[in-house]
């Protein structure tokens, strides 16, 4: 028997606004100023201002950060979505007049050469996927699992946080099954071996994709999998007794591994060899506060075509049109759209991207004022909730995103670390425990270097309490070997 019922379900999609708003968001200063360009050459709406008077205060958008927790701040304006239609910005002659998103402008010394655009392994990875036939939602997984790679090619986000990430904030519905499979397509993309956990996962990824010889790469791969401490440990003959091999197979089983990238990424992430550092924000002293200024002085300033509006206008007065000319009306009215959202995008991008920075700076003012040493324990959750957005748009921003300061330039990651109680019951950021471990690996006897055990005893006694799986784990990190194998003869 045939019966009819309703269900009440409640959903929220990404509109083509928003998702144009999150790509924007990832780009770099250099990846937007080609994505403005990229727009200007395809949208006859768009062109851009040249040679146009703007009052001082619409080209110089600063925030100063005091140390001083009482001083107020004026906050940025906040773009919405807003529902307006055509006829409300052609009726509205003093629109056409102004210039949205134009950059800001700060001494001249103060910023880098930017060299030409070259694609980053990051854009080349991006194109590779696209061609695979995932979801939209898989897809969308895919281009967040590239944009967390780390310079050296490695994906330091747990897999399964991301996914949970995305299904809460995005509202998707992916199953980790599927997000293992997008990763492991992206690991074998060109150059295979990136995306990885682990060098060994990155080795073995690398090894199978290799086109050495098969059976000796399919033995290169088992060692890596099965006796990946063995190989580490240079414990050749008991590799020789455990995989039952002959002298011959084993040095071109090594030859094939040592041939083997462990940094698959070579810096070439976001071109950063190619391109130079150029950092996206400025932060600057001026006595007892902090200035942040939006590197964006050489972004071309987009603006609606006059003439197109125009021609937009007499068409929408017309009583009777032909078919060529109710062609060109939707193309116009289309491209309209189109362009309206960009600047209004680029705006919000604008706006977003220093609201970030600004409760990084407030939140870091004593690594600003006196140096790495002082860094504090930091996660995406808590500058989400400060400024009310979504973790996945906090990871989107500092994703390929550098700042210059007095304490050198850094990327926007660099500022999100866990923390560690101390025996006295303070938190202290991971990084600087890191920092230390480096220090005590740098000047450390050659001839008798440390233990992983040896450097938790020495860090306990200064209050920290750490084990040594710890240490290990923060020294692999640091991409140091283990003590034997940095012994210097």
């Amino acid at each position: 028997m045939l019966s009819l019922s309703q269900k009440l379900l409640q959903q929220q999609k990404l509109t083509p606004q928003q998702i144009l708003y999150q790509k924007l968001l990832q780009l770099n200063t250099l990846s937007l100023e080609q994505r403005i360009k990229t727009e200007l050459e395809i949208n006859p709406i768009l062109e851009e201002a040249i040679d146009m008077e703007l009052k001082e205060e619409d080209l110089k958008e600063e925030v100063e950060i005091s140390s001083s927790d009482d001083e107020e701040q004026e906050a940025a304006p906040d773009t919405t979505d807003d529902e307006f239609s055509v006829e409300d910005y052609l009726n509205d002659d003093d629109y056409y007049d102004e210039t949205p998103g134009k950059p800001s402008q700060h001494e001249e010394e103060s910023f880098q050469p930017i060299a030409p655009h070259r694609e980053s392994l990051r854009e080349k990875l991006l194109e590779q996927l696209h061609m695979y036939d995932f979801s939209e939602n898989l897809m969308m997984l895919g281009e967040e699992l590239i944009g967390n790679l780390d310079d050296d090619g490695y994906l330091n986000q747990d897999l399964k946080t991301m996914v949970d990430d995305l299904n809460m904030f995005q509202h998707l519905d992916i199953k980790i099954e599927d997000a293992e499979t997008v990763l492991h397509t992206i690991q074998g993309l060109e150059p295979p071996g990136l995306a990885c956990r682990t060098l060994q996962e990155c080795l073995i990824v690398q090894a199978k994709h290799s086109s050495f010889d098969p059976y000796y790469t399919y033995l290169a791969a088992e060692m890596l999998e099965k006796h990946f401490d063995l190989f580490m440990q240079k414990r050749y003959d008991l590799l020789k007794n455990k995989m039952n091999l002959s002298d011959h197979t084993l040095k071109v089983m090594l030859e094939i591994v040592h041939r083997l990238n462990p940094k698959p990424g070579e810096g070439n992430i976001e071109s950063a060899e190619l391109n130079q550092i150029t950092p996206d924000f400025l932060v600057e002293r001026e006595g007892d506060n902090f200035v942040i200024t939006l590197n964006d002085r050489n972004m071309p300033s987009v603006v609606l075509s006059q003439p197109y509006l125009d021609m937009l206008k007499q068409n929408r007065g017309k009583k009777k049109i032909n078919e060529r000319e109710k062609e060109v009306h939707k193309f116009l009215r289309e491209k309209y759209e189109s362009a309206k959202w960009f600047i209004a995008s680029l705006a919000h991008r604008r706006d977003t991207l220093l609201k970030v920075m600004r409760a990084i700076v407030e939140y870091q003012y004593e690594f600003f004022d006196k140096g790495p040493a002082h860094m504090k324990p930091l996660i995406y959750k808590t500058i989400a909730g400060e400024i009310g957005i979504d973790i996945s748009t906090i990871s989107r921003i500092v994703n390929g995103k550098f700042v210059q300061s007095i304490q050198g330039i850094h990327e926007l990651k660099y500022f999100f670390n866990e923390a560690i109680t101390t025996q006295s019951g303070e938190e202290v950021s991971n990084r600087q425990i890191k920092e230390r471990i480096k220090e005590l690996i740098d000047n450390e006897n050659k001839k008798k270097p440390m233990s992983d055990e040896e450097i938790a005893g020495i860090i306990n006694k200064e209050g920290v309490h750490l084990a040594r799986r710890t240490v290990a784990k923060y020294r692999e990190s640091l991409r140091y070997p283990i003590a034997r194998l940095r012994k210097i003869v």
